[in-house]
């Protein structure tokens, strides 16, 4: 995806890449660049750190917990892309509006992509259902915080999520190349992320990703692409992904 165009129409703001490989760190250095993003801690580093234990912190650390859970929990729902490399192009995808009538959430989706059950998923839209590779989904969750602001910064989040794929066997390489912060229905947080994974097992995939909480529910939209050399995401698809991470949102509070 041309990652920096994309960031500068979302939020005028740019930040440098974050691209660590498993047990190693790697950054690409760019002035002005956010300390919290300096390094990628190694999967040891990371299974050996013991959070600080604060009594009068015990209901938000938990409830971080939980969150971070559930984000890893969304993010393993994504399937594979070393299924859908073959395929060549498609139709020129539209747009349609899909609200949950259970969790109020709200969303545009391609409205040729098929609807699907999975466990964990409260709900999943996917290119083609023999796959499942390309596909947007949601899942909802319930914690015990009020807003993101209270999980982390938007930063904060975003190098949980790749420490989170880098504990995992597969992952060769995860980069971050995109954060960013909008206002949502009433005013709520909603942050907003582009990352990439290489897997020995899924190979390159895209993903956007936007997280918002409401009435004490994390809702969280993954939308999964392969961006591989041999199934690059194209400018036109990825527009319209974009369009999708966008729309993201509570109908009614």
């Amino acid at each position: 995806m041309s990652v920096p165009g994309y960031w500068r129409a979302l939020s005028g703001s740019q930040f440098p890449p974050l691209k660590c490989r498993r047990g190693r760190s790697s950054l690409v250095h760019r002035p002005g660049l956010i300390p919290s993003l300096v390094s990628c801690p190694s999967t040891e580093e990371t299974q050996n750190t013991t959070p600080v234990s604060v009594k009068e912190l015990a209901p938000i650390v938990l409830s971080r917990r939980r969150l971070l859970a559930r984000t890893i929990l969304s993010a393993s729902l994504l399937p594979s892309c070393s299924e859908a490399i073959e395929g060549g192009g498609r139709e020129a995808l539209e747009l349609e509006r899909y609200t949950d009538p259970k969790d109020g959430f709200t969303l545009l989706r391609p409205s040729s992509w098929i609807k699907v059950d999975k466990a964990g998923a409260t709900v999943l839209f996917v290119e083609d259902a023999s796959k499942g590779s390309n596909n947007v989904g949601v899942v909802v969750s319930p914690v015990r915080i009020t807003s993101l602001r209270q999980f982390g910064s938007p930063q904060f989040v975003a190098q949980k999520l790749i420490q989170a794929e880098l504990r995992k066997e597969s992952t060769i390489e995860a980069e971050v190349i995109g954060v960013s912060e909008r206002s949502g229905k009433g005013g709520m947080e909603v942050y907003e992320f582009e990352y990439k994974v290489d897997s020995s097992r899924g190979g390159m995939k895209r993903v956007l990703s936007a997280a918002f909480i409401s009435s004490n529910k994390l809702y969280l939209l993954n939308i999964s692409h392969c961006d591989g050399l041999e199934n690059p995401l194209g400018p036109d698809k990825r527009k319209l992904l974009e369009e999708v991470l966008h729309s993201f949102n509570m109908d009614q509070l």
